[in-house]
């Protein structure tokens, strides 16, 4: 009897334990279009962020088609203003199960973000659907500001004059 009960207590911890592995470690990841030639300007975050892609197993019917990978990885770069990358991080598979309850299986992207500084200031809020960029010889932002509609009416005659 005593067997019985060891063997059903190891069977039990078993099936409520959950699983993390490790799938791949880097040391740059993205999943967004990056300016090769502005790299030099990219900046490292100061700490780390995780994006998950989960889904969930109720009874025995998952919830969503499967987890995704680069659904993780697009959210863990995304929850920083201007990344458009991960940088020393790593890619983990994680699950759980509970034969006929409940079950989750989540990707898990985790890393330090690498900053555009360029987009993080562009992803500011939007204050107005007009803009105006100045940009100096060697094609860098001199100046970008938001403009009132009229302010843009009236540049946009001056700059038609002229041109």
């Amino acid at each position: 009897m005593r067997r019985i009960a060891t063997i059903l207590a190891l069977s039990l911890c078993a099936v409520l334990t959950s699983c993390t592995h490790r799938l791949v470690d880097f040391t740059l990841i993205s999943t967004k279009s990056l300016d090769w030639s502005q790299a030099s300007k990219f900046k490292r975050g100061t700490g780390r962020v995780t994006g998950e892609d989960p889904i969930y197993i109720i009874i025995f019917i998952p919830t969503g088609a499967r987890s995704d990978m680069k659904e993780a990885i697009d959210r863990a770069i995304e929850s920083v203003p201007g990344a458009v990358g991960l940088v020393d991080g790593v890619i983990s598979l994680n699950s759980f199960y509970i034969p006929f309850i409940y079950g989750r299986t989540a990707f898990i992207a985790e890393g330090i973000p690498l900053i555009d500084p360029m987009i993080a200031r562009a992803e500011g809020p939007i204050q107005s659907s007009h803009m105006l960029a100045v940009l100096d010889s060697d094609g860098e932002v001199e100046e970008f500001r938001f403009l009132e509609a009229e302010e843009y009416a009236e540049l946009r005659a001056q700059h038609m004059a002229t041109h």
